[in-house]
């Protein structure tokens, strides 16, 4: 294995859940669900800006615009890092391991997650806003593929979402499901494999 390529939501970055009340929570709690409402792929795929999934978010949860509005930027605001994988980027880094990411993100979330200290441990990324395409989608397996010249036998993707690893699996990509509620426990499975 040469090549390691990471999601980013639940398991490089999140949101500390003992920092957002239980209305918070069940605000985005769509986010779980597979698949995500349409204004959220949409998102995603950057073919709708913040002010069109403001506007249908707020539709959907029945409630004000502002309200909506000030939710989404306080949910990119409390992005952290999840330390354990931090930890073990540096540690594969310094082995030698080619690191990337593959995620579905939008814009402004991905601006945001550019600018942590972790992210200066990537090579490169292939982010769906900025190429049209979503994940479990085929081609953005081999947008990453083409783009970073990898070989799919050298190339392990680490995702929280078994669709998007069944995914990978079908283009020769080794995968592995990270567990979104234990990252101690995935972190130490991985450096077994890896480290």
């Amino acid at each position: 294995m040469k090549n390691i390529v990471f999601d980013l939501g639940r398991v490089v970055f999140a949101q500390d859940p003992r920092k957002s009340s239980d209305e918070f929570k069940q605000f985005f709690s769509y986010v779980q669900q597979t698949p995500m409402p349409q204004f959220w792929v949409d998102y995603d795929l950057g073919v709708s800006t913040l002010d069109d999934v403001v506007r249908e978010l707020s539709a959907y949860r029945g409630v004000e615009e502002s309200y909506t509005r000030e939710l989404i930027l306080l949910a990119i605001s409390r992005q952290e890092t999840i330390a354990p994988t931090a930890a073990l980027i540096r540690d594969l880094k310094s082995a030698g391991y080619r690191l990337y990411v593959l995620s579905n993100m939008s814009r402004e979330f991905i601006d945001f997650l550019r600018k942590q200290d972790v992210y200066a441990n990537f090579e490169g990324d292939v982010v769906s806003c900025e190429v049209g395409v979503v994940k479990p989608m085929p081609q953005i397996y081999d947008i990453l593929l083409e783009k970073y010249s990898l070989e799919a036998a050298e190339t392990m993707f680490i995702d929280d979402r078994r669709e998007n690893i069944d995914a990978a699996l079908a283009k020769g990509i080794t995968g592995f499901h990270f567990d979104r509620n234990d990252y101690e426990s995935s972190c130490r499975q991985l450096r077994d494999i890896l480290l």
